[in-house]
């Protein structure tokens, strides 16, 4: 489970105080995909830097699975991201030279999984998100833009995470495709168990959410 309290992230600009999150509260239960929708400038890419532990909060608490993140040093917090956190990109991030298979078998080196374990549990999730046979030696180039997301979805569940960050994860697909990949968001949260917040500008992502946070000016609105 997700819980953020008292959440609060401001920034000094010359003599003035800019909360770029203020106060915000919310609850996700652990297996539910949830979004994040607001203009630029509503607080969207701070609130995310903040919950995946990129940027430390002025004050508040966000607690994933028992653990208060913003209470982590860094040494924790750096095992915090490499086990109990996964991103999802707009543009993708996959390593251009590295096959699929090795751009998700990365994160489980990275873990101390033997080499066997990596390329089961890649191929596995490969299968789980849609991408099978030939295409899973293949290279982000001569992958479609949905099929790469496709591998970049399954790195991030490659150590099997508490939390999944999206960002804008069909920013860059077609109508047809974003449908689609959002689809398997929501189910590999429920079958997984492990929480997915997608940041999006695409109210009809929001729709097809369990729960939906609408920011403005660095706060939920109602």
């Amino acid at each position: 489970m997700l819980s953020v309290k008292n959440l609060i992230k401001k920034f000094r600009s010359g003599d003035t105080n800019v909360f770029a999150v203020n106060d915000i509260n919310f609850t996700v239960e652990t297996g539910a995909f949830c979004t994040i929708i607001g203009k630029s400038g509503s607080g969207k890419s701070t609130l995310l830097s903040l919950l995946g532990a990129l940027d430390k909060p002025t004050s508040g608490s966000i607690e994933v699975d028992g653990d208060d993140i913003a209470k982590l040093g860094d040494s924790r917090l750096i095992e915090y991201r490499r086990k109990k956190i996964g991103f999802v990109f707009q543009n993708y991030n996959l390593i251009p030279n590295l096959t699929a298979l090795e751009n998700v078998m990365i994160p489980m080196e990275f873990n101390g999984v033997d080499s066997q374990g990596q390329r089961e549990r890649a191929e596995k999730l490969l299968d789980q998100v849609g991408l099978s046979g030939d295409k899973q030696n293949r290279k982000p180039g001569r992958l479609s833009g949905g099929e790469q997301q496709r591998v970049a979805i399954a790195r991030a569940l490659a150590n099997k995470p508490k939390l999944i960050l999206a960002d804008e994860p069909t920013g860059n697909l077609d109508s047809a495709t974003g449908k689609i990949i959002v689809n398997l968001l929501k189910n590999l949260a429920k079958s997984e168990q492990t929480t997915i917040i997608a940041v999006t500008h695409d109210e009809g992502i929001a729709e097809q959410a369990a729960v939906t946070f609408k920011l403005k000016d660095g706060k939920i609105a109602n």
